[in-house]
């Protein structure tokens, strides 16, 4: 204990300056400061302000909803040639089936908008906005499991302990509004019958960057962040009272251990009593119209919809929340498939399409990057028996698609091709990472120099990988 407090002390007299004042107390003071509305210190100007990132959990099949693949029905029960399939690894789940029946989509297809994308019949309000849309039909992942999957997606790595992408976007851009989180994330349970995968809490967590960065859970019930509201007998006053001594307390530790957590600690709990006040605003929409509600759909009233979470995420974007996460649980049909997507599309449909709508009505679409999609895509074969009615496909990580819209995408773009099974990507592959280097170059950031040290290396969201598509970029 002697040497520490005496290597404590070294470190301290090291970090003092000419002016007496530390490297730490310098950190704490800017990272105080940071806590009011601050510019962006980006490495070019930025198409886009903030991030809207609709994440449908579960991986939703792509042959069903974008991708559509006449060839199919034509073999429609065929055996999968292996030459196709080559050496892509398959799950646990098919990998000793005996049979890989090629499967056709139950769902018809139409053509729309300029761009001629097709859409299922399951989604008509995100076809009626084609036009706005960018279609990646060529994304692709090594990871064929929920969890790596996931994982990867929202850090740029499989394992577990990265930052992620929202944590990226606020230690990169910093706050817009001093009273709300820069990161938001909010949970809505599917309506498919099979039970959805777990999301853990990691997924939107900071990582090795300060906590600060973590996203600020919203819940439906309750709370809306827990530990918002004061205990009985506790009114604004106390509650600021204690802020001020906890606040001295900290200040005090701060300059002993010079640790910036406590920093970190000191500013979070002064954005948590001004939360007290901007979060209840926030979720309420007692002032939102008639019309409002009737765009995103019958379910915008119920706390911890889909349709709900996409309204708030609108407000959100309106007060200048960076990152707003929104994860729709329940895409993963290895079985049930038409019956269980016709339910999740239901939920997504109209909201999705709505907020798209509402973005650009009040002039911050052009600002922020709306994205659509999942960890992975749906295998061409059936998973179990293949029923003239019904089945169900296994993850598939060799070829997805998803969308993009607003903040500096080109507007009714097809991008990249798979081929005539939909199993492998034929033109203009898109990796996760190329995907985040895009994004992150949208919000202004070269990811090759938006990095972190930590334990002596420089990390960044996508690793030592990534490739920005220019193409799809207006």
């Amino acid at each position: 204990m002697h040497d520490q407090w005496n290597r404590r002390n070294f470190l301290q007299t090291l970090a003092l300056g000419s002016a007496g004042v530390s490297v730490g107390q310098a950190s704490l003071c800017s990272l105080l400061a940071e806590e009011g509305p601050s510019p962006s210190k980006t490495h070019f100007p930025a198409k886009a302000k903030r991030v809207i990132y609709l994440f449908m959990h579960g991986g939703p099949s792509q042959l069903d909803l974008f991708d559509h693949k006449p060839e199919l029905a034509r073999r429609h029960g065929e055996e999968l040639p292996e030459s196709v399939r080559a050496n892509q690894r398959l799950t646990g789940m098919t990998s000793g089936q005996a049979s890989l029946p090629i499967t056709s989509s139950l769902f018809q297809f139409q053509r729309h908008g300029q761009s001629g994308a097709w859409i299922s019949e399951v989604l008509p309000h995100t076809a009626a906005i084609t036009d706005e849309l960018c279609f990646i039909r060529s994304v692709h992942t090594e990871a064929i499991n929920h969890d790596p999957a996931v994982t990867l997606m929202q850090t740029g790595h499989q394992q577990a302990g990265r930052p992620s992408f929202g944590a990226w976007a606020s230690y990169g851009l910093g706050t817009e509004n001093k009273d709300l989180p820069a990161f938001v994330v909010m949970v809505s349970q599917g309506s498919a019958a099979r039970p959805a995968d777990p999301l853990y809490s990691r997924l939107w967590g900071s990582g090795f960057l300060p906590s600060n960065h973590q996203g600020v859970a919203l819940r439906s019930n309750g709370d809306p962040v827990l530990y918002l509201s004061n205990h009985p007998g506790i009114n604004r006053q106390t509650r600021r009272d204690q802020i001020e001594i906890l606040s001295q307390l900290n200040q005090f530790q701060f300059q002993q251990h010079q640790d910036p957590e406590i920093a970190t600690r000191i500013a979070q709990y002064e954005k948590a009593f001004r939360m007290q006040t901007s979060v209840p605003d926030l979720i309420d929409l007692s002032g939102e119209s008639k019309s409002t509600f009737e765009a995103y759909g019958p379910e915008s009233r119920r706390p911890g919809s889909f349709a709900a979470n996409c309204l708030l995420a609108r407000r959100m974007a309106e007060r200048g929340t960076r990152f707003i996460q929104l994860y729709h649980r329940g895409w993963d049909q290895h079985y049930n498939l038409p019956s269980d997507l016709r339910l999740q599309c239901r939920d997504i449909d109209q909201p999705a399409a709505a907020l798209v709508r509402d973005l650009k009505q009040r002039g911050l679409l052009d600002e922020t990057l709306v994205v659509w999609g999942g960890e992975f895509g749906r295998t061409t074969y059936s998973q179990g028996k293949l029923e003239q009615a019904n089945y169900g496909r296994d993850h598939h990580g060799g070829c997805f698609t998803m969308w993009m819209a607003g903040g500096g995408m080109k507007p009714g773009v097809l991008h990249g091709e798979t081929d005539e099974f939909c199993y492998n990507v034929v033109r203009d592959p898109v990796h996760v990472h190329d995907l985040n280097s895009t994004m992150l170059h949208l919000l202004g950031f070269d990811h090759k120099r938006l990095t972190y040290r930590h334990q002596g290396r420089d990390f960044r969201l996508t690793d030592v990988h990534g490739n920005v598509i220019n193409d799809i970029i207006a």
